[in-house]
């Protein structure tokens, strides 16, 4: 009897073991990403969503991916007279010597590349997976969005990479990078998506895919890969004070422009003159609007189309053009692709009420790097204000050499923020020194002792708006603010 309740309990012993392996091998297999079939595409972004709810982990072999792509890769070499300013004591007639890496999109030989590749460069070589070496010249380039179409002639039947929908993509998706890092051609390193949307220079256009997968000095302008062998993103940037932390344009982004690279050799983006910030909790709640998103205007430049529409600050955006205005970025993008020029009809929300204007868009000037702007008009450094507390705010009037120091164009009231206290409300919502402080909760503020009467009557944890002029960017901004303990 023993002898075969032993038995009996090895034989369940062995058949749970099985059964308890067989589970974690499965679990294993299915978050590998070296072995398996391709991953199909999924239709729709929700699809993916439930298929990833339901326990489906698609397995990637990124070796099939880099065997198909890698040929369509290119090491890209642009040479321009001038002295190299990062080396000293260089020649100054010596050339500058610049490498990157691009992409084939056409089989006659056009290719996706960053602009700052080939910036003002007089001299494109591009060496083909088959070792050949041929001269390239710029079709166009965009400097606002780092984007620059070659093309070598002459060619037919050349491996071409697929484009694509950088829409889809969600934070942890798998990518591959290929390029041409420190001169190491063709180096694969894989990741996945860090973030989406990741704005690095330029706050308004800026919508970079950040990634782990490593990218180096020379990746620029090599492709970005998902899962399916398409291309998602173009390798621009790099963290100068981490590794593992990338960042690529979204092939959309490219692939909207490119019709004009083609055509026109540059990109003409709309413009209607103001700056803009979205629609929160907190901004909807101190200034009781009665929409829950969109895109409120902080800014009008004057003469702009949207000051000669009549669009006020305050105003919030809630359609373009008959789109639905979710935040800034989307209205940013929209305003953009439309022609310089074209009209558009812009609905806003006035102090409660729908209206709608129709604006004739402009061009939207090149990217400026904003001047530097002086120190404090005053060397003493302020003390904490009391009264300024519940914000951690040190605010004082304006005299006229404070004006004339910090170059305050376009305000003519208001007082200067003098210190905004470490670790204070005022500091988390990103308010500056030397920027002037105009309304609070829509209430003119003319003298530090109208800050001081606003800010005692505000309770404890409400939340205040200030509309405040930053002179460094010539531009207004609105801010929002919790009050806290005195």
């Amino acid at each position: 009897m023993s002898r075969r309740f032993t038995l009996v309990s090895v034989a369940l012993t062995a058949v749970v073991s099985f059964l308890v392996g067989a589970i974690f091998a499965g679990g294993n297999s299915r978050s590998s990403i070296a072995v398996g079939a391709p991953q199909k595409p999924a239709p729709t972004r929700s699809a993916s969503r439930a298929a990833g709810a339901a326990g489906a982990v698609s397995i990637v072999n990124f070796a099939d991916v880099v065997e198909r792509l890698n040929p369509a890769v290119v090491n890209i070499e642009a040479t321009a007279r001038g002295r190299d300013t990062r080396r000293r004591n260089a020649d100054p007639d010596a050339p500058r010597r610049g490498a990157g890496t691009g992409f084939i999109i056409d089989a006659d030989g056009s290719i996706l590349t960053n602009h700052h590749v080939v910036d003002r460069a007089e001299r494109i070589t591009v060496k083909l997976s088959d070792g050949r070496t041929l001269l390239a010249h710029v079709v166009g380039t965009d400097a606002d969005t780092d984007i620059a179409l070659i093309k070598i002639d002459g060619q037919a039947g050349l491996p071409v990479a697929p484009l694509g929908d950088s829409t889809t993509l969600r934070m942890g998706e798998w990518l591959c990078a290929i390029g041409n890092p420190l001169g190491f051609e063709h180096t694969v390193t894989v990741g996945v998506v860090s973030f989406l949307g990741r704005k690095l220079f330029d706050q308004s256009l800026d919508n970079y895919i950040q990634t782990d997968a490593a990218i180096n000095f020379g990746n620029s302008g090599g492709p970005l890969i998902n899962a399916r062998g398409e291309v998602v993103g173009i390798n621009a940037a790099i963290s100068s004070r981490a590794s593992s932390i990338g960042f690529a344009v979204p092939i959309a982004t490219a692939s909207a422009i490119l019709p004009q690279l083609r055509a026109r050799g540059k990109v003409s983006r709309g413009y209607i003159g103001v700056g803009l910030r979205d629609v929160d909790p907190d901004l909807e709640r101190s200034l009781k609007l009665p929409v829950h998103q969109g895109a409120m205007v902080q800014d009008v430049i004057a003469g702009s189309p949207a000051d000669r529409a009549g669009v006020q600050p305050y105003d919030v955006i809630v359609s373009f053009d008959d789109q639905a205005i979710a935040n800034d970025d989307v209205l940013i993008r929209s305003i953009s692709s439309h022609a310089p020029g074209s009209a558009a009809r812009v609905q806003i929300v006035r102090d409660g009420r729908p209206q709608t204007v129709t604006v004739k868009l402009t061009e939207r000037a090149p990217r400026e790097k904003p001047d530097a702007r002086a120190e404090p008009a005053s060397g003493d450094r302020p003390r904490p204000d009391p009264d300024g507390f519940p914000l951690g705010l040190n605010v004082r009037d304006l005299d006229r050499q404070t004006i004339d120091k910090l170059e305050l164009r376009r305000p003519g009231r208001g007082v200067l923020i003098a210190r905004v206290e470490p670790a204070s409300a005022a500091y988390d919502s990103g308010i500056e020194r030397n920027t002037v402080l105009l309304e609070i909760n829509r209430q003119r503020v003319d003298s530090a002792s109208d800050f001081r009467r606003l800010v005692r009557a505000a309770r404890p944890g409400e939340i205040l708006a200030l509309y405040i002029y930053a002179p460094e960017v010539d531009q207004h901004q609105v801010k929002t603010v919790r009050v806290e303990n005195r």
